[in-house]
């Protein structure tokens, strides 16, 4: 508990990959300063110009737009490359699908058994990707989408 606020400073000064940049900047507009610059007279802590200072403000702002603007291309950049794994499937009355056979393939065949098991007709779509089910024998079963394959 003592390392935390360690731990979350490296986090929020730490450059990441996909942007390029700190969340510290992000946040703020502007780069940390480790507690011993702050501490230590610097030039950069010391000697404040205000004209200078309002000049490298609006700059800052300048930059923070272009930021923005990278970090809009990084998301869709991001949100391309999750989709593309993402399918949305809605099953109807009658269609045949797969349903994941994770909890009875243990006792039955190991994790050499079927995956899989069925095909399976779906008789009813009770809402939020909850479904209605009848095996091949018959049995009604109820199963999500997430463990349903076409």
């Amino acid at each position: 508990m003592k390392e935390i606020l360690h731990v979350l400073w490296a986090h929020r000064t730490m450059i990441k990959s996909n942007n390029g940049e700190t969340p510290f900047s992000l946040t703020y507009g502007t780069e940390a300063m480790i507690p011993e610059e702050i501490g230590m007279p610097t030039l950069r802590t010391v000697k404040v110009d205000m004209i200078k200072n309002k000049e490298s403000l609006e700059t800052n702002l300048e930059f923070l737009e272009e930021k923005r603007e990278q970090e809009a291309k990084s998301k869709a950049m991001m949100e391309k490359y999750y989709n593309v794994g993402v399918h949305n499937t809605s099953f109807k009355p009658g269609d045949l699908v797969y349903r994941s056979n994770e909890a009875s393939h243990a006792k039955e065949g190991g994790k050499l058994g079927p995956k899989w098991e069925g095909p399976c007709e779906v008789t009813k779509a009770l809402g939020k990707g909850a479904y209605k089910l009848r095996d091949y024998n018959g049995s009604i079963i109820f199963a999500n989408m997430k463990r349903l394959q076409p």
